[in-house]
C-alpha cells in the first residue's frame, strides 16, 4: 500500500491530474436522483464495452469480400477466447440500445429536456442517431448471406425517396451496386467515423452534465421558469446536495459492471448469432433480417401498405426525430412532473407498447417465406392416390411450404392450407396454382401438367372430417 501511494504522489506531483479530476468527481447533486438515472452511465457502459471489444475483433477482421467472412468464421471458431469476444460485442450492442432507449424514455418522462439543459437533450438524440446507424453499419461486417440482401434492401429502399434517392442509393452502395467498395465503406463508418463522432458527443454530453447539473426528481407545482431556475437549483444543492463521489456513483458503478457481468454471462453461454453462409448474391433464398434492436422498424416497412411505403420511409423518421429535436425549443418551461404531465405518460406507454408490439410481430415475420421449413410428416389418409403422396413432396420441393402453412407448419406469407379442401373446388385450385394471386406468383411456367394435378390431388385431402356423433354413441 506504501508503494501505490507513492506510484500515485509520484504520478500527481508530475501531472496534477487529480487534483483537476476531483472537484469534478465530488460535483454536488440532487440527494435524491437515484436508481432511476442509472440508465445513461449505463449506456457509457455499454459503449465503452464496445469500444475494447471492436478494437479486439478489427485486429483480426478482414474487411474484403474474398476474406471478411472467413476470418470472422476464424474469429468465431478458432481465435482465442475469439468466440467470447465477439459474443461480447453483441450483447453489448444490445445493452447500449436497451439503456439509451429507457434513458430517453426516462428523460422525456421527467422533462429533463427543459431550461437550461436544451442541448443535453439534442446531444442525446444525435448520440441516438448515431447508436442506430452503428447498429446498422455493423450487421455487414458479417458479409453472410442474411448481411448482404439485408443491405441490398436498404439501398433499395432509399433509392425510392423522393429527390434523394439516387444519391442515398449510390452513398449507401458507395456505386451503382453491392461491391468490396460498400464492405470497405461500411467498415470505415463502423470502425473510425461513427465512434468517433460519437465520443465527441459523449464528451459535450458530459461536459453539459457537470455545467448545467443533474436534473432533480421533479415535483409537482414546481414548474421551470428560466428566470429563477439557475438560482432555485443552487440553492437546492447547497441545501440537500450529495458529492456524486461516493455518494451517487455506487450505484453508477454497481449497475454498470452488473450490465458488464450480464453480457458477460450471456456471451460466454449463448454466444452471438451463428453465422449464416457466406454472400452469395446469386441465391434468392435468403431471410434478411435486423438484429432484434432494429426488428420493429423492419416491421413498420414490412406492415406499410405498398403504394405508402416510400412516404413512410422519408416521413416516419423525419417526423420522430424532427419532433425531438424540436421538443426542448417547444417546451422548455413549465410542470416537469408526470402527475402534470398525463401526455408524457400517455406517449411513454404509447411508443414502449409500440415498439414491443412492432418487434413480435418482427420476429413472427408473417410476410417473410420461410425458406428453413422441414418437409411436412406424413400425415395422408391410408386411402390417399400415389399422386396425392407426390403433391406433398411437391408441396416442400416447389417451395409452397415456405409460405404456406400446413396442420401448424411452413410459413405464415399465405393462406392456412390446413383446411383448403373445404374452402376451395379443384377447379379454383388450379385456376390459383397457374395464375398466382395477391401474393402468390404465378406457377404456370414452372410446374408440369402432372404436378399441377399431383399438388391439387394432395391439397383435396386437407379437409376437416366431421367428427363422431355424441348422441349416437350414447
Amino acid at each position: 500500500m506504501k508503494a501505490l501511494l507513492q506510484l500515485v504522489g509520484w504520478f500527481e506531483d508530475r501531472t496534477g491530474l487529480i487534483a483537476k479530476i476531483k472537484p469534478l468527481m465530488e460535483h454536488p447533486v440532487p440527494k435524491e436522483s437515484k436508481w432511476a438515472y442509472v440508465f445513461g452511465s449505463a449506456t457509457l457502459f455499454s459503449f465503452i464495452l464496445q469500444i475494447a471489444t471492436g478494437v479486439i475483433l478489427a485486429t483480426m477482421y478482414v474487411p474484403s469480400t474474398d476474406s471478411a467472412f472467413q476470418s470472422l468464421s476464424h474469429i468465431q471458431n478458432a481465435a482465442f477466447l475469439g468466440r467470447l469476444i465477439r459474443g461480447l460485442h453483441y450483447f453489448g450492442a444490445s445493452a447500449m440500445f436497451l439503456f439509451i432507449g429507457i434513458h430517453m424514455l426516462r428523460v422525456f418522462l421527467y422533462a429533463a429536456y427543459k431550461y437550461p439543459r436544451e442541448v443535453n437533450w439534442l446531444s442525446g438524440v444525435a448520440l441516438l442517431i448515431l447508436t442506430l446507424a452503428m447498429g446498422f453499419t455493423g450487421q455487414l461486417m458479417r458479409w453472410d448471406q442474411d448481411a448482404v440482401w439485408s443491405v441490398n434492401i436498404a439501398a433499395k429502399q432509399a433509392a425510392r425517396l423522393p429527390l434523394l434517392g439516387h444519391w442515398m442509393s449510390r452513398f449507401v452502395y458507395g456505386g451503382d451496386h453491392l461491391s468490396g467498395i460498400t464492405l470497405t465503406r461500411f467498415f470505415d463508418l463502423h470502425v473510425f467515423l461513427i465512434p468517433g463522432a460519437m465520443m465527441a458527443l459523449i464528451g459535450l454530453h458530459l461536459y453539459l452534465v457537470l455545467y448545467n447539473g443533474i436534473s432533480e426528481p421533479p415535483k409537482a407545482g414546481a414548474p421551470v421558469n428560466p428566470k429563477t431556475y439557475k438560482r432555485q437549483y443552487k440553492e437546492l444543492l447547497d441545501k440537500e446536495g450529495v458529492p456524486f463521489w461516493p455518494d451517487a456513483a455506487w450505484r453508477d458503478a454497481l449497475f454498470g459492471s452488473l450490465v458488464i457481468a450480464a453480457c458477460v454471462a450471456l456471451a460466454a453461454t449463448v454466444g452471438a448469432p451463428k453465422l449464416v453462409p457466406p454472400a452469395d448474391p446469386s441465391v434468392l433464398q435468403a431471410n434478411p433480417r435486423p438484429d432484434w434492436y432494429l426488428m420493429w422498424y423492419f416491421a413498420v416497412l414490412a406492415l406499410s401498405p405498398h403504394q405508402l411505403e416510400s412516404y413512410i420511409m422519408f416521413l416516419a423518421p423525419l417526423v420522430i426525430f424532427g419532433s425531438m429535436l424540436a421538443l426542448p425549443f417547444l417546451f422548455n418551461q413549465g410542470e416537469r412532473s408526470p402527475k402534470r404531465r398525463p401526455w408524457a405518460i400517455a406517449w411513454v406507454v404509447i411508443v414502449a407498447l409500440g415498439v414491443l408490439g412492432l418487434w413480435r410481430e418482427g420476429v413472427k415475420a408473417p410476410w417473410s417465406p420461410r425458406f428453413q421449413s422441414p418437409p411436412l410428416p406424413n400425415s395422408l389418409p391410408a386411402s390417399a392416390s400415389s399422386g396425392a403422396m407426390h403433391g406433398q413432396v411437391l408441396f416442400h420441393d416447389k417451395g409452397c411450404e415456405y409460405c404456406h402453412m400446413v396442420n401448424g407448419l411452413g410459413g405464415l406469407r399465405g393462406p392456412d392450407l390446413s383446411n383448403v379442401g373445404n374452402r376451395i373446388t379443384k377447379q379454383d385450385m388450379v385456376i390459383r396454382i397457374l395464375n398466382g394471386g395477391r401474393n402468390m406468383p404465378a406457377f404456370g411456367g414452372i410446374l408440369q401438367p402432372d404436378e399441377v394435378t399431383d399438388l391439387v390431388d394432395y391439397l383435396t385431402t386437407r379437409r376437416l372430417r366431421p367428427g363422431p356423433n355424441l348422441s349416437q354413441i350414447r
